[in-house]
């Protein structure tokens, strides 16, 4: 069995992590009663800019310098929001946020391992894998997955009307799913631990859309190279209850935010009791803002990035 995660970060800052993923381990290290706490950092997501409208396409590099002059102290990179992938352009990047004084802190990619057909999946982890190497590239610590889901409803906003709940493929089972998606992912370890790049499975839909979803995968692998992405809006029964249950394997939080009403729905999300239930599992990482709400982001993530700085201002 491997060493509970808060430890073995403890040991892998001494094995030589440096940078982000130095502070990430001594952050998220089994702490001390009499040492205070560190504040949580916070980023933003490219996504809660892009967010897939046709009038707010901007690029990762606006989406940078937006979040400097906003005030953050990282940036998540959303993956699908990219313009290329060349080293040329992904050290620019790099470079953008470091001469901004921002960390790149995450990234978030879409794939997904719940098919019936193993060449389906086999895509899917080269995707994880090539993707992988792209953090590892911009110095990147950690980068979300997904569980994938059946696709038997095809149309997004169908699926939000659904609560996120699809039938599965006729003649196949939850258990086939989650088997699928198991083998995928551990197949990716080898590479996110040569690379240095903690995955972070997140609570979305599909296999993943409850915390008991989440937490049968991360502990049937059992890696430190496995862990949680933490989205609190993702949970649309019993928020809280079900964070608690994945918040002591989170390696990154993405908050969502749905000033104006959300785009598909919205959460009456208190971040006063969120910051303390993950005070209460020692998370110090990052809090991810994911902006979600139809009022214009120019207005609308400086609100957001005030309210979780009020909320995760106190140690």
């Amino acid at each position: 069995m491997s060493l509970p995660r808060r430890q073995f970060l403890t040991s892998t800052a001494a094995a030589g992590v440096t940078g982000l993923g130095a502070a990430s381990a001594a952050a998220n290290s089994p702490k001390d009663a009499s040492v205070p706490a560190r504040r949580n950092r916070i980023a933003v997501s490219t996504y809660s800019y892009w967010r897939y409208d046709a009038d707010s396409k901007l690029s990762i590099e606006q989406c940078i310098d937006l979040a400097a002059e906003a005030g953050f102290d990282g940036v998540e990179i959303l993956h699908r929001q990219m313009e290329s992938e060349t080293n040329h352009y992904l050290q620019n990047l790099k470079r953008r946020a470091f001469i901004n004084g921002l960390d790149l802190c995450g990234f978030s990619i879409h794939q997904g391992f719940v098919s019936p057909d193993p060449a389906v999946r086999q895509q899917n982890v080269d995707h994880t894998l090539h993707c992988i190497e792209l953090a590892y590239a911009m110095g990147i610590p950690t980068m979300r997955v997904n569980t994938g889901r059946w696709g038997t409803i095809d149309d997004f906003d169908e699926l939000m009307e659904n609560r996120g709940i699809e039938p599965r493929l006729e003649g196949y089972s939850d258990d086939d799913g989650f088997r699928w998606v198991i083998d995928s992912l551990q197949r990716c370890l080898k590479r996110a631990e040569e690379c240095g790049v903690t995955l972070g499975l997140e609570n979305h839909w599909g296999l993943g859309r409850t915390a008991e979803g989440v937490m049968r995968i991360v502990n049937a692998i059992d890696s430190p190279w496995l862990q949680v992405t933490l989205d609190t809006g993702n949970f649309l029964e019993n928020p809280y209850e079900q964070m608690e249950q994945i918040a002591a394997h989170a390696v990154l939080v993405q908050a969502k935010t749905y000033f104006g009403g959300g785009t598909w729905y919205t959460l009456d999300l208190d971040y006063t009791r969120i910051a303390e239930l993950l005070r209460q599992h020692q998370y110090s990482g990052y809090i991810s803002l994911e902006y979600e709400g139809r009022e214009d982001h120019r207005t609308a993530i400086p609100k957001s990035l005030d309210l979780l700085r009020r909320a995760f201002s106190s140690p």
